[in-house]
């Protein structure tokens, strides 16, 4: 393959935010091979947007502080922001109204729902205590008005009444987590260290140190009808971790099985991995672009440039045909992934990711 054909097409550029975007994420597909994107931003107001757009749909507007982390459920039907102003909510996505405020007693960093369950929510952050909320217990209570018949009251969840796992484990802020496909496995980024925990006795099963901080902690993972037994991790989601100049990779049913480490010439700052196309992204640090190697080999194949600050987060779409990127700038790029037409790219010769 030449060059020329490595090149991806002139990303799209999202516009909205105000300041840096830490965190961005895709959500399952949906029927007819409809998905959507949310992004965390430090201007307190995490976005929803066409997943293969990048078209605004709505804002989320409630956080009196930054968010750091944004993720939809499994279903897509509600969405779930960890932020500083000592708060995580849950949104209905088909509204925009708040449903639940799971109240904490410092920054929340982390939040995650499992792969099948959209009424379990895991939050951390600066208390050091990985926490598991049940959404089932108690359902906002529908308050329409003339103006707005979509109203409801939402529920407040105090911290104690949540399940708290590993007590005492983490000696530092959690900035990811992340629920293994199998649902009673959790997996925590603190530090320079990952943890496994069983949810059944609530206990730390497994640590693993890195190289350095933890930048970034996501699964990679395409949806079962694009997904297959040949793909990077064999069809499960492969957890892919940056730390120093190293890219981690586990997979497995637990994530506990290691499959590769990649070191680089520089430090990393995020990294997605695009399972059937044997590559990886990351966002250098320091540095502004987002670098392509090859999985097999390490040979970088491409460099995307066009943000202005550190990319903090990357993440391929449920089909593999993106990326996106958010960045320090307040702007997400998406990067097409695939040949031929595709979202708002119409085809055409291969433009060069530097225009």
């Amino acid at each position: 393959m030449s060059e020329s054909a490595l090149r991806q097409y002139v990303p799209l550029t999202c516009h909205g935010h105000s300041r840096p975007v830490p965190h961005l994420s895709f959500s399952p597909l949906e029927k007819d091979d409809i998905y959507y994107m949310i992004s965390a931003c430090k201007d307190g107001n995490p976005m929803l947007r066409d997943g293969q757009t990048g078209d605004w749909i709505g804002t989320f507007l409630g956080h009196k502080g930054a968010v750091w982390q944004a993720r939809l459920s499994p279903d897509a039907s509600t969405a779930a922001t960890a932020s500083a102003d000592f708060t995580a909510k849950v949104w209905d996505t088909h509204t925009g109204e708040l449903l639940y405020v799971l109240q904490h007693h410092h920054i929340v960093r982390a939040i995650a729902y499992p792969f099948d369950n959209p009424g379990m929510i895991a939050t951390g952050g600066f208390e050091k205590k990985l926490r598991i909320f049940d959404l089932q217990e108690k359902k906002p209570v529908p308050t329409p008005t003339a103006s707005n018949p979509n109203l409801v009251e939402p529920v407040t969840i105090e911290t104690s009444q949540a399940f708290e796992i590993g007590e005492g484990v983490h000696k530092e802020a959690i900035k990811f987590i992340l629920w293994a496909i199998d649902p009673n496995v959790i997996i925590t980024a603190s530090g320079d260290t990952l943890r496994w925990f069983d949810l059944p006795s609530r206990r730390c099963v497994r640590e693993a140190k890195l190289e350095g901080e933890i930048k970034s902690c996501e699964f990679a993972s395409l949806a079962p009808s694009y997904s297959s037994s040949t793909d990077i991790g064999g069809g499960l989601p492969v957890l892919a971790v940056a730390a120093g100049k190293t890219a981690y990779f586990w997979g497995g049913k637990r994530a506990e099985d290691e499959l590769k480490r990649i070191t680089l010439s520089h430090g990393i700052a995020s990294v997605a991995l695009d399972v059937k196309g044997r590559k990886i992204v990351v966002g250098e640090e320091p540095g502004t672009w987002a670098r392509v190697y090859d999985w097999d080999n390490a040979k970088e194949l491409d460099v995307h440039k066009g943000h202005h600050g550190p990319i903090w987060s990357i993440a391929f779409s449920p089909d593999g045909n993106l990326y996106a990127t958010g960045s320090e700038d307040g702007t997400i790029k998406m990067w097409k992934n695939c040949d031929g037409f595709y979202g708002l790219w119409r085809g055409g010769a291969p433009a060069s990711a530097t225009e």
